[in-house]
């Protein structure tokens, strides 16, 4: 099939257009193929969304959009074994895994629902402040007006509700790019909640590369820019945001550190999912382990066997554990990665090989902190074990670095836990849990280079939404 940008609820899929195919990552088999949009279409879904919010989001109430995004639950929930077997298809990631995103895009829907009728304000005690007396202060907030949405491949409904779903809640209308690796599930979506009954304009859809990213960063019209990708795209769009509000959610390298009185089953286990899983193509993927010196070798024993266990091959079967990478030229990356790694001085433990866009799990030992598979954010199914012996020590090895999004903490000693916890540069820190583990309605979001603001469907909802102060000086009693 042939998949247009959506405008205004219109498809612009006219044969004269250029086109870009969609291919299965594993077999190489074209899925389907996108009709690029153009500038004008930028220019007409830009102006379309606003002219919508103002003439229909501004003064729809709370319990109509909420209303809207429960029935895009519902519908969804019909749906998953369409929406998942599209995913396998155009991302490659496994059915098992790809089941696993529609029900968390589902809980996305239904969070939002909720809090779409709970945004609320505050009232201010304006005589706390000497000449205050007889006046009162209330704060709303109001939706920002149109908000760019631009989306990774790597879960292409899940993060792409985590921007529209909370956009909707506020009351804000959407121009979505999703990435042109997995544009159907994206069309899907959007066709979704035209059946929900969200009104035309509100949620625009555009095909395309990052030639139609840019110009969405920079138009006048658009109110803010929600973004989850790579550093360098996440950079630019920083630069040439100006005055927008901007999330970005960007890269990530995360530790898990497990002292000597880690539950080492549970890690072991935990550990193997959260490094491999997807071919590690997660941002909060666990890239680095360290591992208490007198725990290291049974710790890394267990960890080489269980991933041996894993089942490599088509995403499409039931039992695969690990499938393709996005593209041939991302495993090839990787794998110069883990050679460069080995020529100065890293040992492959398992793993390391290629066979088109699949690279098998592989875990990396003997390694040093400048290595890329360390310092840089790895984005493929390769972890480094490393082994420490003080707490000060693993505290430095883990913060340093260019990122901070996740980690996780593994220890039985909840004053360590939480000392530790509280000195890690992250956004979050899960004890006990390994550092690819995310609710959706918890706050998502790094710093350092990690990114900008937070999501998680309440947070998202705050950063798309304007705090308005209203004072009202009331008539003293006669």
């Amino acid at each position: 099939m042939r998949y247009g940008s959506i405008i205004n609820g219109q498809e612009r899929n006219e044969n004269h257009r250029d086109s870009l195919e969609v291919h299965n990552p594993f077999n190489q088999e074209k899925v389907g193929e996108i009709a690029l949009a153009t500038r004008d279409d930028l220019e007409d879904a830009v102006n379309n969304s606003f002219d919508t919010f103002h003439s229909t989001m501004k003064v729809m109430p709370a319990h109509q959009r909420s209303d809207i995004l429960r029935e895009a639950a519902d519908l969804l929930e019909g749906k998953v074994e369409e929406f998942a077997q599209t995913i396998v298809k155009e991302a490659g990631k496994p059915i098992k895994f790809s089941r696993s995103e529609i029900d968390r895009s589902i809980q996305v829907l239904r969070f939002s629902s909720e809090l779409a009728k709970n945004i609320t304000g505050e009232v201010i005690p304006m005589d706390a402040a000497i000449g205050g007396e007889n006046r009162m202060g209330l704060v709303t907030r109001k939706p920002l007006g149109v908000v760019g949405a631009i989306t990774p491949f790597n879960f292409p409904l899940n993060l792409s509700l985590h921007k529209i779903a909370p956009a909707i809640a506020a009351g804000n209308t959407i121009v979505f790019k999703p990435a042109e690796n997995t544009p159907i599930s994206a069309y899907l979506l959007v066709k979704l909640f035209q059946e929900a009954g969200l009104p035309n304009g509100v949620l625009n859809l555009l095909m395309g590369t990052g030639e139609v990213g840019e110009p969405l960063v920079t138009h006048k019209k658009v109110h803010k820019i929600t973004f989850t990708g790579s550093l360098p795209v996440g950079r630019k769009i920083r630069e040439s945001a100006g005055f927008k509000k901007v999330t970005l959610e960007l890269g990530s390298n995360s530790p898990n550190i497990l002292f000597d009185d880690a539950d080492i089953e549970n890690a072991v286990k935990d550990l193997v999912k959260g490094a491999f899983a997807f071919s590690g193509q997660v941002c909060i993927s666990a890239q680095r382990i360290y591992v208490q010196k007198n725990i290291y070798e049974t710790f890394l024993h267990n960890y080489i066997e269980q991933t041996k266990a894993l089942t490599i091959g088509d995403p499409e079967k039931e039992e695969t554990d690990i499938g393709p990478m996005i593209s041939e030229d991302e495993a090839k990356r990787a794998k110069q990665w883990i050679d460069d790694a080995v020529e100065k001085g890293a040992k492959i433990e398992i793993g390391g090989e290629r066979n088109g866009t699949v690279l098998t799990p592989t875990i990396m030992t003997n390694v040093d902190h400048n290595m890329k598979i360390i310092a840089e954010e790895v984005f493929a199914p390769i972890v480094s074990v490393i082994p420490f012996e003080t707490e000060d020590e693993v505290i430095h090895y883990s913060n340093d670095s260019i990122y901070g999004l996740q980690a996780g903490v593994f220890t039985k000693d909840i004053d360590r836990a939480m000392r530790v916890a509280d000195q890690l540069e992250m956004g979050g820190v899960w004890i006990n849990e390994i550092s690819t583990y995310r609710q959706d309605n918890h706050p998502y979001g790094g710093v350092k280079q990690s990114g900008i603001g937070k999501e998680g469907v309440k947070y998202a909802i705050e950063d798309m939404t304007e705090m308005k102060f209203i004072g009202v000086k009331l008539n003293p009693k006669n």
